[in-house]
Parts: C-alpha cells; structure tokens; sequence
C-alpha cells in the first residue's frame, strides 16, 4: 500500500473513533498536484470537532507523520489539516453545505471509506 493510502486509512480511522459523521474520501491525484486524497468529515459541535482533530493529528504523528500546516482554531468550524500527500477537511455542517467541497471535487475519484477502515 502507498504512503499516501496508508495516511488516509490512518485518518479515517482515527475519524470514525471519534464518531465522525458523513466521512468521505477523494482521490484527487490525478486531477491536482495538491494532495492524493482529501478526507472531509463533519463533527456535530465544536468540542466533537476538536476531538476529531486531536485525534488525527495523534494517530498519524505516531504513525511518523507531521504537518505541513493546520489552519483554524479550537473555535473553528472548518479545520484543514495539511499533510501534504492527504488533506483533512473537518467541517461543522453548516460549513460542509456551504462549501460544498464534493460537488468541487467531482471530477475526483470517490474511495468508499470501507476499503480503508
């Protein structure tokens, strides 16, 4: 398995032990040179997204990854965690249906979550 593959299941696991609501994953490899695959989840308040993103920074720095960068706040409502070869988008649902960011990213290859959990 790629790096990159091995990131996002790490991710999405670290994810859904949080209870992360509607995970999704796209490969964008093909289409961007941003990243492989954005992961994008949405946590139901605040605390859960926090949650969400202490538990992914965790899982993938005992995996020997750091970011390149995470933008937002303990109050944010959209987290983006830059890993470089994955890009996580946790987002409230308010800002997941504003952004919409699935229906930007069509053009990418949708990866069922279950291959990877």
């Amino acid at each position: 398995m790629d790096i990159s593959r091995e990131m996002a299941k790490t991710a999405c696991h670290a994810l859904n032990e949080k209870k992360a609501e509607d995970l999704r994953v796209i490969e964008i490899s093909e289409i961007s040179p941003l990243a492989d695959y954005f992961i994008i989840a949405t946590g139901a308040n605040t605390n859960q997204i926090q949650a969400m993103v202490d538990a992914v920074e965790e899982a993938l720095t005992i995996a020997g990854y750091s970011p390149r960068q995470i933008e937002g706040n303990r109050n944010s409502t959209w987290i983006l965690m830059d890993y470089r070869d994955i890009i996580v988008h946790i987002f409230s649902k308010e800002d997941r249906l504003f952004y919409d960011l699935e229906k930007i990213w069509t053009d990418g290859k949708r990866i069922e979550v279950d291959e990877l959990v």
